[in-house]
C-alpha cells in the first residue's frame, strides 16, 4: 500500500466530517436531508446544501432509491447485476469492492479494499487522499496477483466503471457485476467490515498523520484476517475459510 498527504480542509469541517461518517454507519439510509436534521438536532447550525458538499467530499450517499452521488462517467459502460439468487459456496468465486472515508485529527483518507465474498477474507487494500481510479486499480492488481475471480462485484462509481480498472477486469476474463441503483444489501459484506474497522480500530486509535493510519490499518486487517473469529463463519477466520484448510468452514448466506 502507498500512502500521500492527508487531504487538508478547516477543523470545522473535519469534525463535522467524522459525526456524519460516524452517524452513516448507523444509519446508511440518511442522504443529506436527514443528516442536516440530525446534526441541527445536535445543536450544529448547518444546512443541508453544506450537509451535500461534506458528503460528496466524502463519497457518502444514503442507501435508497433515487438519485445518487456515487455515479459512472456518462461515457462509462454500466455492467449487469450478476448476483442475484447465485449461491455463493466457495472462495475466489465472487469478489467485491468498495471506498470508505477514514478520518485523521488532520484530514482524512480513503480506503478501497477487495474482499473476497465467500470468506470475508481482505485480498487488498490501498490508501490515497483522492477519489480518483487510480489506487483502486492498484488494489485490483495486488489481488489478482494472488488469485483470479469467477465474478467482480462493485457499486457503479466511476472508479469501479472506468476504462482502466474494467480493461483490467475484461483481460483477466473476470465477469463483471454491478450494483443496482437502490438496492441496499448488494455489497453488505464490505459495508459490514467498514463498520468493523472503524468501531474496532479506526475511532479507538484516533491515528494523527497518515504514516501511524497506514501501519493501523494494515495491523488490523492482518488481525481481521488471520486472529478474529467471524460468527457467520461458525467462528472460523476469514483467512483459514478461504484457504480451506478447515472442511466444517460455515456456508456463507446469499442475498437475493
Amino acid at each position: 500500500s502507498y500512502y500521500t498527504q492527508p487531504a487538508l480542509d478547516s477543523a470545522e469541517n473535519l469534525h463535522l466530517m467524522r459525526l456524519l461518517d460516524e452517524q452513516y454507519l448507523r444509519t446508511p439510509c440518511y442522504g443529506s436531508r436527514r443528516m442536516a436534521v440530525w446534526l441541527q438536532g445536535q445543536g450544529y447550525a448547518i444546512n443541508r446544501k453544506r450537509v451535500q458538499r461534506l458528503m460528496r467530499r466524502m463519497g457518502l450517499e444514503g442507501v435508497a432509491p433515487g438519485p445518487r452521488t456515487s455515479r459512472p462517467q456518462t461515457q462509462h459502460r454500466i455492467y449487469p447485476y450478476l448476483l442475484r439468487e447465485l449461491i455463493i459456496d466457495r472462495p475466489d468465486q465472487v469478489w467485491c469492492s468498495d471506498i470508505t472515508y477514514l478520518p485523521l485529527s488532520v484530514g482524512f483518507m480513503y480506503l478501497v479494499v477487495v474482499i473476497d465474498w465467500y470468506s470475508r477474507y481482505v485480498l487488498s487494500w490501498e490508501l490515497s487522499n483522492t477519489l480518483d481510479a487510480g489506487f483502486c486499480v492498484d488494489a485490483l492488481d495486488t489481488a489478482l496477483h494472488r488469485s483470479q475471480p469467477e465474478i467482480f462485484n462493485s457499486d457503479q462509481g466511476a472508479q469501479y466503471t472506468s476504462w482502466a480498472f474494467t480493461n483490467r477486469l475484461q483481460d483477466a476474463a473476470v465477469k463483471i457485476s454491478m450494483d443496482g441503483r437502490g438496492r441496499v444489501f448488494d455489497n453488505i459484506f464490505v459495508e459490514r467490515f467498514w463498520r468493523t474497522l472503524k468501531y474496532e480500530d479506526i475511532y479507538l486509535k484516533d491515528y494523527e498523520s497518515v504514516l501511524e493510519l497506514l501501519q493501523g490499518v494494515s495491523t488490523y486487517i492482518e488481525f481481521y484476517n488471520e486472529q478474529r473469529p467471524h460468527q457467520a463463519l461458525g467462528y472460523l477466520t476469514p483467512g483459514t475459510v478461504y484457504r480451506g484448510s478447515s472442511g466444517s468452514s460455515k456456508h456463507v448466506p446469499t442475498l437475493s
